[in-house]
């Protein structure tokens, strides 16, 4: 169809719209004008309220609250954009609206459809005022005018589904049975030879706001179902009392991040201050942000999603502590070190790769903030697999004392020092908290000083710290327990989730077998069998496995594949690698295949039909219907380059890259599809 054609289309469907939506008001009026017991701006408004029930909607008038005196509302209404407690007042002023009645009708509706596995971010109050025109928030509550409920609740994004609002409706029905005789007739039909034409403009509603509203409404794609719906037990979690700082854990695809974001939403509506979330990975909070303004955009902006070394840089600068942080340089610095002190020491008889050294005093001694060798000397060495006499330790902190020396010659910092620094003004300025509360996910990412940081923002406050990962999915080594930065997380402060909600049985048996056999300790310091019992609620998915001869021939399968999706399928499709030199190599060949690439590191969870590509670690915390891992079996060869590590240090490389493999393979939800080559 020409230009000219799909404008012309484009007119007639409007037009269709703009008289169906003229004949389901006049009906809708006509239902309105019945209620006599309420005046013509509550009837206007319950008009427009009726035109959704002819598109799908359903509308519960005069409900008895039940198991509540001081709920206070007219209607609850159940459509696509979720569960809506209404009140509506004629010729009042926003400062007039009974928040406490209205607040506590909705956390009766909440109740009432947690029961169904419904999180409480679907459920809004709504305040509409006839008569004006208005658009604001008192707190939770929206406060809108007659002109703006139509459109309001029109473009909201849709979150059920139609079996699903009949479902909700039914069960609300139940619950705040209806007074008697205050019941309406919700089956209106259209009066096609109604001959008047009502103007657009003759002040009974917006039409034209309400018809572009239901144009935009048609054009956006439903969310996920996941961002509504949650199991009971979640939902529970997520509207707790903790007594103080609560842990969240639980084996990949049980939805904890879903839960930490309902949480947030949670928390941003019962609270004043700031909510401060935070995670490890740089491209995390962008794609969380996303969700969390799709689930639940009235309390969005009360939010901060931030990277932990992106926050903490912010958080010196805004104290006046100068920060010079420069990771070239130091880099620099240590390799110096290792020349000079590390190269000839009795660290190379166990490992000549100076990495594991490096990472020795990156997540040992500068990650647990130890500043003295009689310090390191007996710490635990959680998850490191060599073992260190005294004499060990001693050339470990003078590599450590040495690279100190060089990197402070440099004036520069290192991502340890950002953290520690941070934490040393938190504890010696303790202001008034910034946030009332911190979520931070992907917690076994962290250091120790990392975790002291965000903990000192809060303290032990009610509410105040909610931690939120799983060590099986630890893809950084070290490690150390919660007791360590004095943190108690006592009786039911500590929830374990047992549900898979992503991934198939294919799919989780084929992760599994990778870490079966290693045991894991988790920051609770139970140690944990690799493969551990988890529920599973989603059934359909394949495992693909291809292995051919050759490069080449690996990956015209892999172009085949891609290509052989169905329309649309690249949105929610990603192809992961374990190095830079693969993610390269993948950029490349797509490219050349005319098959468009958004790589993670720049995507923020908006639907773009590209491929998602990038690293292992770059996809923690992320679900893709389709995940691809060519030469997924490389991964291991370059774990064990150099040869001549102790078998222990060479377990400890082999263990983090079977993590990062399970990391990447319980991405899938639909598809995985596993690339190898044997020559």
């Amino acid at each position: 169809m020409g230009t000219g054609g799909a404008a012309s289309q484009r007119a007639q469907d409007a037009r269709r719209q703009e008289r169906l939506l003229r004949e389901q008001w006049q009906a809708a009026r006509r239902q309105a004008l019945r209620r006599d017991a309420v005046g013509e701006g509550e009837q206007r408004v319950l008009a427009q309220l009726l035109v959704l029930t002819a598109r799908g909607w359903r509308l519960l008038v005069d409900r008895q609250w039940s198991g509540t005196r001081t709920a206070d509302a007219d209607m609850l209404l159940v459509g696509p954009g979720g569960v809506f407690v209404i009140g509506v007042t004629a010729g009042g002023e926003p400062g007039d609206v009974h928040a406490a009645g209205m607040l506590a009708a909705t956390k009766a509706a909440e109740s009432a459809v947690a029961s169904l596995g419904m999180s409480p971010v679907a459920v809004q109050p709504l305040m509409v005022f006839a008569g004006r025109r208005l658009d604001a928030n008192l707190g939770r509550i929206r406060l809108l005018g007659e002109h703006e409920i139509g459109p309001v609740l029109i473009s909201q994004r849709h979150r059920l589904r139609a079996e699903s609002i009949r479902a909700i409706a039914d069960h609300l029905e139940r619950v705040f049975p209806a007074y008697a005789g205050s019941a309406i007739d919700q089956q209106m039909t259209s009066p096609a030879h109604e001959g008047h034409r009502q103007s657009s403009s003759d002040g009974l509603f917006d039409l034209e706001g309400l018809r572009d509203a239901v144009l935009k409404g048609a054009m956006r794609a439903p969310i996920e179902q996941w961002m509504t719906f949650l199991h009971p037990d979640q939902v529970a979690l997520v509207r707790r009392n903790w007594s103080g700082p609560a842990r969240i854990s639980g084996p990949a695809g049980t939805g904890k991040t879903v839960v930490a974001l309902h949480r947030a939403a949670h928390l941003a509506r019962r609270t004043t201050g700031r909510i401060l979330y935070v995670t490890f990975a740089n491209n995390l909070p962008r794609v969380q942000s996303t969700f969390l303004k799709a689930m639940a955009p009235a309390v969005a902006d009360r939010v901060d999603f931030r990277s932990l070394h992106s926050w903490a840089q912010d958080f010196l600068q805004e104290r006046g502590v100068p920060v010079r942080l420069h990771g070239d340089k130091a880099e620099t610095a240590f390799s110096l070190a290792w020349k000079h002190v590390g190269r000839g020491s009795r660290l190379a008889e166990l490992d000549p790769a100076p990495t594991y050294w490096r990472e020795e005093i990156d997540y040992v001694i500068k990650g647990r903030g130890l500043t003295r060798f009689e310090q390191y000397a007996t710490v635990p060495r959680r998850r490191r697999r060599a073992g260190l006499h005294r004499t060990h330790r001693q050339a470990v902190w003078e590599l450590y004392e040495t690279y100190e020396s060089l990197r402070g010659e440099r004036g520069v910092h290192d991502f340890n020092d950002i953290l520690s620094l941070a934490l040393a003004e938190a504890t010696r300025r303790r202001e008034r908290p910034p946030y009332s509360a911190v979520i931070v996910d992907e917690v076994q990412d962290l250091t120790l000083v990392g975790v002291r940081l965000l903990h000192a923002l809060v303290g032990d406050e009610p509410n105040g710290l909610l931690l939120v990962g799983d060590g099986q999915q630890t893809v950084y080594p070290g490690g150390f327990r919660l007791t360590d930065a004095g943190i108690d997380i006592r009786g039911d402060r500590g929830q374990v989730l047992r549900t898979n909600y992503r991934n198939s049985r294919q799919i989780l048996d084929a992760a599994l077998t990778v870490v079966a056999d290693d045991t894991f300790e988790d920051l609770d310091g139970m140690r944990t069998p690799g493969r551990r019992d988890v529920d599973l609620t989603y059934h359909d998915g394949d495992v693909v496995r291809v292995t051919r001869p050759t490069v080449e021939a690996h990956d015209r399968e892999l172009l085949d594949a891609l290509r052989s999706l169905p329309d649309g399928a690249l949105a929610d499709t990603a192809l992961l690698c374990p190095s830079m030199r693969a993610i390269t190599h993948y950029q490349r060949l797509l490219t050349q295949a005319g098959i468009s690439v958004c790589q993670l590191e720049h995507y923020d969870g908006h639907a773009v039909d590209l491929v998602k590509l990038g690293s292992y670690r770059r996809a923690k915390g992320l679900e893709f219907k389709n995940v691809f891992l060519p030469q997924h079996d490389t991964v291991f060869a370059s774990g064990t380059a150099g040869g001549t590590a102790t078998p222990e240090t060479a377990r400890e490389r082999e263990e983090l890259l079977r993590s990062m493999l399970f990391v990447a393979m319980t991405r899938a939800r639909d598809l995985l599809w596993l690339g190898g080559v044997t020559g």
